[in-house]
């Protein structure tokens, strides 16, 4: 799988609920189920319902697992790398969450999109009010090294005298190709973390943190 075909933006698709949080509606009448109503929601749509993406029909698997990966959760960029203490902070970066919907019946693919939570700090050694992070997406099948992976810049302004902002990045489309129709979304993860220098990976993996305020003037929490 291409998945840099796949992270495609897409403002037409129709993504439902995740399997499991929509079941197909029924109507209780006095002589009980309108089975007519049941039958046409469970009816493959036609053609022009497909194309205006119009299928009631729910989820054939549960959603693929979403979730940030820990060691990649935050970023912490200091001016002189050697140098890792509060006051040589120039701007630091934490993934605050994630969440998306998904959407595949018969044998199609497994259409997603994705919301990811960001926050942004401006720390005491910082001197300029703009900084580019960078980040990654990457499906996998569970437990396995990546499928596919794939990077985005985020330019972050800081206004005049704010030290943090928080950012809503947002993946319109992800499209994870299935073997067969019994494949469910199960078998694969998204993951998503920030683009680390060995340095900056060694030092979460050591579990040394700054607040995402790292610029404010209060000490910071380790």
């Amino acid at each position: 799988m291409k998945l840099a075909h796949a992270l495609m933006l897409s403002a037409v698709l129709a993504l439902s609920a995740c399997a499991g949080n929509r079941e197909t509606p029924t109507v209780e009448l006095p002589g009980g189920v309108n089975e007519e109503a049941q039958a046409d929601a469970q009816r493959a749509p036609n053609v022009f319902d497909r194309m205006i993406g119009n299928d009631a029909r729910p989820n054939v698997g549960p959603c693929p697992l979403m979730g940030v990966l820990y060691d990649t959760a935050r970023v912490v960029k200091f001016a002189q790398p050697n140098n890792q203490r509060y006051a040589n902070i120039e701007f630091t970066g934490e993934m605050q969450g994630v969440r998306g919907l998904c959407r595949y019946v018969d044998s199609n693919p497994i259409a997603m999109n994705m919301e990811i939570e960001m926050a942004f700090g401006r720390g005491p050694a910082a001197t300029s009010d703009r900084q580019t992070y960078r980040y990654w997406v990457a499906v996998t099948r569970r437990g396995r090294a990546p499928i596919e992976k794939v990077y985005f810049d985020v330019d972050v302004r800081f206004p005049h005298g704010e030290q943090v902002v928080t950012h809503r990045e947002r993946i319109e489309h992800i499209e994870i190709p299935r073997a067969t129709a019994d494949t469910s979304g199960e078998n694969f993860e998204i993951l998503v973390g920030f683009e680390l220098t060995p340095e900056q990976l060694q030092f979460n993996r050591d579990g040394r943190r700054f607040r995402i305020d790292a610029g404010d003037t209060q000490a910071p929490g380790q």
